[in-house]
């Protein structure tokens, strides 16, 4: 009999609500937030030297928040200079909040957005077939590679559109994460659909070390409170579960032999760690800058 699981992202409401949930429950934007403040002006030191233009590719850009404090730090680096900053994100909802976003923060004069509502795979394929291939200072894919289907050729691709002082910014979960030790042992058992779903450091170097790439990695730790994951019924613990493992209504779809083997691995050292009477899961994060 077919498994009644399947992929969270077939439910694109379920999933915003997941993820939102993941972001009140975890240490996440405050972990970004601190690279953006402590290292990332090093980061974009150079990339719009002698430019009276800087061009910004944000590549699922999702509501903006990040982006917002990405420019603001282009900004104190180059006052006054014009920002092209593009943004592909497939959302219609995430688009829409962005937006809002933008109309609530001040300072954006010189900022000019444009949205693709589009998938990386769908914006690589018209640019492909509209035979362009605008080159760009900084390029940033924020915890967004776990949802293309061919990483390596979305690396590559976006990675060539780089100009010659231009930076790739990629954020996802460490190799010491507790979704590392989730996701080798059960990412076979879950409804990928066909997405990859997992994909953290080790596999970023697998792509970038033969390539003869050069680039940075920093890594930050951050932590989720999925203590609600172990009370029966509630609603939230459902939704974070739903988050954990990318199924829809795991605990109630999943199998009672791998759900029970999953909230075991939830509770152990590898994944998690008890803090004042919470489970708190390894959320930590790699920040990798890549050359051109």
């Amino acid at each position: 009999m077919a498994s009644p699981m399947r992929s969270l992202l077939t439910d694109p409401d379920r999933y915003l609500q997941s993820f939102r949930l993941f972001l009140a429950n975890s240490t996440e934007h405050q972990c970004m937030q601190e690279f953006m403040e402590r290292q990332l002006p090093a980061v974009i030191a150079s990339i719009g030297n002698g430019k009276s233009t800087i061009n910004i590719l944000s590549v699922g850009g999702g509501a903006g928040e990040m982006d917002l404090l990405i420019l603001s730090k282009v900004q104190a680096r180059y006052p006054g200079v014009t920002i092209n900053n593009d943004v592909i994100d497939p959302s219609a909802d995430q688009i829409s909040k962005y937006k809002e976003r933008v109309a609530e923060t001040p300072n954006l004069e010189n900022v000019k957005f444009t949205w693709h509502e589009e998938t990386s795979y769908e914006y690589e394929h018209r640019m492909n077939a509209e035979k362009k291939s605008k080159k760009w200072d900084f390029i940033h894919m924020i915890q967004m590679l776990y949802y293309v289907k061919d990483v390596p050729a979305t690396i590559r691709y976006f990675h060539s559109l780089l100009e010659a002082q231009g930076k790739l910014f990629i954020i996802l979960v460490s190799g010491t994460s507790g979704w590392e030790t989730l996701w080798k042992k059960f990412g076979s058992s879950f409804p990928l659909g066909d997405l990859c779903s997992y994909v953290s450091l080790a596999d970023i170097k697998r792509i970038l070390d033969p390539a003869g790439l050069k680039y940075q990695v920093h890594e930050l730790p951050s932590h989720m409170d999925i203590t609600s994951c172990f009370i029966e019924g509630n609603e939230d613990g459902e939704l974070l579960l739903d988050f954990l493992t990318e199924t829809c209504e795991f605990s109630k779809t999943a199998p009672p032999e791998l759900k029970h083997q999953v909230m075991e691995e939830l509770r152990k050292p590898e994944c998690s760690e008890k803090r004042d009477g919470k489970v708190l899961f390894n959320n930590n994060l790699s920040f990798i800058v890549i050359e051109p």
